[in-house]
């Protein structure tokens, strides 16, 4: 009797199987006699008292033990080879130890995103923090470590650094290969994919990792388990309907402070972030991008130092956020009658480089993802700023889609230049309280480009009065006529004048010179600045006049006499103010309903 394959033939099955188990057994075997580090013991737990590992006795071959949470909020033992110290990899006096990590679980995931700052005992001394991944596939879990003397000098205030040399000091190389600092992931939650593929590349120049989705904020969630070297701790961006946090690891902790990451998040220097505890729900390896996903709970401090070796926080203090509230109203008539309507509220971190970004994906993302949001959807903006000490900023705004971008980006980027702005005044440090948005869907694609002007006569008398009518093209739709009456000043002077109709942007050109928008001005002519912007969905009518004309930090003063001009003269090095031999008058606007782009320029004759 003949037998089948699967009974005659069992030598098949043993050398299948063979096949099938022996790369793992020899694996295992060859990665077991490769750990030096394989007979020594692994506490389970950190020291309870912190002593520290003196540089000067690093060699190869010591044997040490780092703690990362992999999952949960305890922190999990990894044997640690260390391989040697590289002296002043990281810039000047900054020097770095290269190890290999052992153990299954790191020889599994890698070096994983989220497990910078995991602090490395050796011989029951503190030594440092994993900090660096070298390479981008390598082949076996290598790191480099942060000296903690050198993160310490963080918590002790020695934070200054040579000109120059911080953000080298983040890029070390070794025989070609980059020893980049392991990533924080930054977990956006609420945020659509859509939006960190526009604004991703923001927070990647920081060494931030963009993840989407895996991840949440909890901050009503207790986690009893206190902080300990090898906890998940994290920096919180953003909060409320809308989340951001960047995670990475406890290196040192004591009674008032922590130290972690060993590397900068964003190396800004003095920040005021909000400091939570984290769980860890689970840790993805990958070949090029293993991480951990983090849910951010209960808040314990505020982060204050985000410095080349470490960032440090301090327990019971408490981070300034500034709070936002966004108001979006549907349009009645594609509803039937009925406006919809949708507030998203969110408290955004207060940092000069970078709450704009913050607040251009965050506002983007409200707008951009609800029932209420259409590709060519228009909205009218409204609403204000407000600073502590200072008058509120004032926003008015038509936003509308172009050909570069919807109208939820332009709506986004508007109040991007308002932050970037008041951000960047450079005599004082602005105290932002608060954002208050209100966006009302106005239908459809609402931009126009005014097409053309006419004047009911061209000779006038000063003290006269004449009617212009004004001609937008609307896209794709019929020409709109818009109908306003100036009055020409009395006491202007005889001659040719030029009368100038067009947009905000034109009139914002020759109400304030950008020769001047760029000084050195004070917080609250910055203010009144912005407040003396001028709304995009008028039309404006400006009078050029041949006085002169002085533009001062707050805004202009018209029709100078001779006398007062040649005083003013011996500021212009300084460049307090800026001289023009044209004085610009507004004499009237009118409200478009659109988007408005465009300007014509007319002769007027006055006797």
């Amino acid at each position: 009797m003949s037998q089948t394959p699967e009974h005659g033939r069992p030598w098949l099955r043993l050398l299948i199987c063979l096949t099938f188990l022996a790369p793992g057994l020899v694996t295992g075997s060859s990665a077991q006699s490769a750990n030096p580090c394989s007979s020594s013991i692994v506490p389970p737990s950190p020291p309870a008292t912190t002593i520290v590992f003196p540089l000067s006795e690093v060699r190869r071959g010591l044997c040490g033990t780092a703690y990362t949470v992999f999952e949960g909020v305890n922190p999990e033992p990894m044997q640690v080879e260390i391989l040697g110290l590289l002296k002043n990899s990281r810039g000047p006096g900054q020097d770095m130890i290269l190890a290999r990590l052992h153990g299954l679980k790191p020889e599994y995931t890698g070096v994983v995103a989220g497990m910078s700052g995991s602090p490395v005992y050796v011989e029951g001394k503190l030594l440092g923090a994993l900090s660096f991944r070298i390479g981008q596939f390598s082949k076996e879990p290598i790191a480099g470590i942060t000296p903690i003397a050198e993160m310490l000098a963080v918590r002790d205030g020695a934070t200054t650094v040579a000109a120059g040399t911080e953000k080298a000091a983040t890029t070390p190389t070794l025989g070609g290969a980059s020893a980049t600092p392991i990533e924080t992931p930054l977990v956006f939650s609420g945020f659509s994919q859509e939006a960190i593929d526009r604004f991703g590349d923001r927070f990647r120049a920081l060494g931030l990792s963009p993840v989407m989705g895996l991840g949440s904020s909890a901050s009503d969630l207790p986690q009893p388990e206190p902080i300990v070297p090898g906890s998940a701790v994290s920096a919180v961006l953003i909060r409320g309907d809308l989340s951001m946090a960047g995670t990475c690891t406890v290196s040192y902790v004591d009674k008032s402070s922590l130290l972690a990451c060993g590397h900068p998040i964003t190396q800004f220097g003095h920040i005021s972030f909000p400091m939570t505890k984290a769980t860890v729900l689970a840790t993805l390896p990958s070949p090029l991008n293993a991480f951990k996903i983090i849910t951010t709970t209960e808040t314990v401090g505020q982060f204050t130092e985000d410095r080349n070796a470490a960032i440090e926080g301090r327990f019971g203090e408490t981070a300034h956020m500034i709070p936002v509230e966004i108001e979006i109203t549907g349009d009645p008539a594609a509803e039937g009658g009925a406006a919809p309507k949708k507030t998203v509220q969110f408290e955004v971190a207060d940092n000069k480089e970078l709450t704009p970004s913050l607040m251009l994906v965050s506002i983007f993302q409200s707008l951009q993802q609800n029932n209420l949001a259409s590709a060519e959807a228009s909205y009218r903006l409204s609403g204000e700023l407000t600073l502590e000490g200072e008058r509120p900023v004032q926003l008015d705004a038509l936003v509308s889609p172009n050909e570069l971008n919807p109208a939820a980006i332009n709506a986004a980027l508007y109040v991007n230049e308002r932050f970037s702005r008041l951000y960047g005044n450079a005599t004082t440090k602005p105290v932002i309280s608060g954002l208050h948005l209100t966006l009302s869907s106005v239908g459809p694609t609402r931009s126009a480009t005014l097409e053309g002007v006419r004047l009911s006569r061209n000779d006038v008398r000063p003290g006269d009065s004449i009617d212009l009518e004004a001609t937008l093209r609307p896209v794709r739709s019929s020409p709109v006529i818009l109908r306003l009456s100036v009055r020409i000043p009395p006491g202007t002077a005889p001659g040719d004048l030029r009368l100038v109709v067009g947009d905000s942007a034109t009139a914002d050109r020759m109400s304030l010179p950008n020769s001047v928008q760029g000084q050195n001005i004070s917080l609250a002519d910055a203010v009144t600045q912005l407040n003396r912007t001028h709304a995009n969905h008028r039309v404006y009518v400006t009078l050029l006049t041949h006085d002169v004309q002085t533009s001062l930090e707050g805004g202009t003063i018209g029709m100078v006499p001779l006398s007062l001009a040649n005083v003013y003269e011996s500021q212009r090095s300084e460049q307090k103010i800026q001289l023009n031999g044209e004085s610009v008058e507004e004499l009237g606007s009118v409200e478009g309903g659109f988007a408005i782009s465009g300007s014509q320029v007319l002769t007027l004759k006055v006797k």
